[in-house]
């Protein structure tokens, strides 16, 4: 039994491994920037208290990347036509994403009034980190739908 394979096959799947590990690239760029980003406007180091265990920026930074990531899959996704255009609107909707993600997570928790720098540093359980958490989570969906 011989399989027939269109004579493009092999370099279709040679692009597709290229575009495949190009948009992992420019993804891992943008959630390492929106980690920064979050990090940069959250009240105290994150990662050094994600590192030391403080429960809270643990929800609060978990929920930040999954928002994030919400966002980038998102822009990604939109991203059509050719793999050159697809990478460039990923990256500019991936950036404006992220933009428009942290300052509405911002924005709810100033209208919220929580004193997040606090809630984040202590060592103890705060049930309010998981409003500061959901607010990420639910702002990073409106903001990948509005991507879409």
């Amino acid at each position: 039994m011989e399989l027939a394979l269109d004579p493009g096959f092999g370099s279709r799947i040679g692009q597709g491994i290229g575009a495949i590990a190009l948009y992992a690239i420019v993804g891992l760029v943008l959630m390492v920037v929106g980690f920064y980003a979050i990090d940069f406007t959250t009240p105290g180091k994150l990662s050094a208290l994600v590192r030391s265990g403080a429960p809270n920026a643990v929800i609060v930074t978990a929920a930040g990347l999954v928002s994030m990531a919400m966002i980038v899959v998102v822009a990604i996704y939109n991203a059509a036509g050719k793999l050159e255009e697809g990478l460039l609107m990923a990256l500019i909707f991936g950036f404006v994403g992220i933009i428009v993600q942290v300052i509405a997570v911002r924005l709810l928790e100033w209208v919220t009034r929580l004193d997040i720098g606090r809630l984040i540093e202590s060592e103890v359980f705060a049930p309010a980190s998981v409003v500061v958490a959901s607010a990420h989570v639910a702002l990073g969906l409106v903001v990948a739908v509005a991507i879409s």
